[in-house]
């Protein structure tokens, strides 16, 4: 079929010598100098004093609680915390905390009251209702649990990949993926770990996954996230104080 001719094409055409029939392996593709970026924001994240490391969504939940609990407060916390700042993530998991966090306390809670505990996250109004469709959900249909799979969490309201990958990683103690925010967004396509520039953090996500080795996607999140967040910032990017100034592609622009 013509399909198999394509994929054959292909592949010969990274490695035209090989053949006795056998399928010529394609030389994963990697960016310029990323081991040496990579080594060097390790070494500006050393500190781990980033907003991201004191009150990110893995110190949001309690730790105490019950297996089932602590799971349905991460998810929470993930919930929340889209376009909304550490800081007033952590403090709007604090006061719900504060009134016992469970799945059956926010179903017993009425909008206007979560709304009022959860303001000024981002979006709130929304989130309080994607809160209650959700949380009704896993009451319901996985007995006040969340999902162990990346599929089931994304179809749940509110709940995007990015959330989703994060949640099978605090939650599950499971790798399924990178955790593609606005942060890891811009990095690494400001230092060229994309092919091709992408538009959105799933593209992103997709990009870095076809290269970056899997030992590394569980601190990817991390690592990215407090570097954007003290160095690499959205606007007006601190350049002269990073080490891999000498070495990124967008410094010149900064």
């Amino acid at each position: 079929p013509r399909r198999s001719r394509r994929r054959k094409s292909v592949a010969i055409a990274y490695d035209p010598e090989q053949g006795d029939g056998v399928e010529p392996q394609r030389p994963r593709w990697e960016p310029r100098d990323w081991q040496e970026q990579l080594k060097r924001i390790r070494e500006m994240r050393r500190s781990r004093d980033a907003p991201v490391d004191e009150m990110g969504v893995d110190k949001c939940y309690d730790t105490s609680a019950p297996p089932q609990v602590m799971r349905y407060q991460v998810l929470l916390s993930l919930m929340l915390s889209s376009q909304t700042k550490d800081q007033v993530t952590s403090a709007a998991m604090l006061r719900l905390r504060q009134r016992g966090l469970t799945v059956d306390s926010v179903l017993q809670m009425d909008d206007a009251t979560l709304g009022q505990i959860i303001y000024p996250v981002g979006f709130w109004r929304n989130k309080v209702k994607y809160i209650k469709q959700t949380t009704a959900i896993l009451k319901e249909k996985y007995g006040g649990d969340i999902p162990s799979t990346v599929e089931e969490l994304v179809q749940l309201p509110g709940v995007g990949p990015k959330m989703a990958h994060l949640a099978m990683n605090i939650a599950w103690d499971s790798v399924s993926g990178i955790a593609v925010d606005t942060h890891v967004h811009r990095i690494t396509n400001r230092l060229k770990w994309v092919k091709k520039e992408t538009k959105y953090p799933e593209e992103t996500r997709v990009a870095l996954e076809d290269w970056l080795p899997r030992d590394l996607w569980r601190e990817i999140n991390w690592l990215l996230v407090g570097f954007g967040q003290q160095t690499c910032l959205p606007v007006n990017p601190r350049c002269s104080q990073c080490l891999n100034q000498d070495i990124c592609p967008a410094a010149k622009r900064c």
